[in-house]
């Protein structure tokens, strides 16, 4: 009877084999658990140990892609306009407007990243970081290739699939079916934030990111720069938060603006020498 065979004739699956069960609610603590252990075991084997962050929307377009479409309404126009082109025109002329912010955000990751394989001979100890789509996302990735770097994709599942970028190193791209997962791996290895004009899922990364430094649950120092202050000062009034007595004056210190890749670039060199203690060799442990 001890040798006696399962009955369909085949040995059943070990646990962490039976794909139906891992897919299943009772094992939502192990996806969980995986979507930790796994990315903390290949940013180590890589060397990983500090990220620059870059948030942003993923409908702003390279300036090329924004001139193009741009130009091709405009000749549809030259026949004789409707409504619907007018207001097709309209959005591409703010389509253009706002491809600016993602040449500045390749710009500011290749000056980043430039700075950073400039420290020491092991390159790869701060790299940046995106959260792995298209728009500021792969404006940030396509800098630090361009600069000879490395960079971190931190994509998500969505029911309108979020493809990665091309410029992610691909043995630093990682995939995420929990957002507070996802949002994990955007803080802890994080030392440097620049958030580019987003929508609502940059602001929710900008504001948790905020509150985790507000309430010192970061356990270490982050720099926090907005990049585009005419853009943030209209889309939030940070000043009315001061008057209401929502936040102190020292909260307010968390933020700093920039509006050029050389002014926000001199922010985060400043705060990264001094958070990571730059120096000729630097040797921290990630976690």
């Amino acid at each position: 009877m001890a040798n006696r065979k399962h009955e369909t004739g085949k040995m059943p699956l070990v646990a962490y084999q039976n794909h139906r069960f891992l897919e299943s609610g009772d094992a939502r603590a192990l996806r969980i658990l995986s979507e930790y252990l796994e990315p903390q075991a290949r940013l180590r084997r890589a060397g990983i140990h500090h990220s620059v962050v870059f948030f942003g929307s993923a409908r702003i377009r390279p300036r090329d892609e924004a001139l193009q479409k741009l130009q091709e309404l405009e000749s549809r126009g030259k026949d004789g306009g409707t409504g619907a082109l007018e207001t097709m025109l309209k959005r591409a002329r703010m389509d253009l407007h706002m491809s600016q912010y993602y040449e500045d955000a390749r710009e500011l990751s290749r000056l980043v990243t430039e700075w950073a394989l400039s420290l020491q001979n092991d390159t790869r100890f701060l790299v940046v970081c995106s959260g792995g789509g298209p728009g500021i996302m792969e404006a940030a990735n396509r800098g630090a290739s361009q600069a000879g770097g490395k960079s971190i994709g931190l994509n998500i599942k969505l029911p309108a699939e979020q493809q990665p970028n091309p410029y992610i190193s691909p043995e630093l791209g990682f995939l995420f079916r929990y957002f507070f997962m996802r949002k994990l791996w955007f803080a802890q290895p994080a030392r440097a934030l620049i958030s580019f004009p987003g929508g609502f899922g940059t602001m929710d990364e900008l504001f948790e990111m905020l509150t985790l430094l507000q309430t010192h649950k970061m356990g270490h120092r982050v720099s926090i720069v907005l990049y585009g202050s005419n853009f943030w000062k209209h889309a939030i009034n940070f000043d009315y938060f001061l008057e209401a007595g929502t936040v102190s004056e020292e909260d307010m210190k968390l933020i700093r603006f920039a509006d050029t890749p050389p002014e926000a670039f001199a922010i985060l060199k400043e705060d990264l020498t001094r958070i990571l203690h730059v120096r000729p060799v630097l040797k921290h442990p990630f976690i």
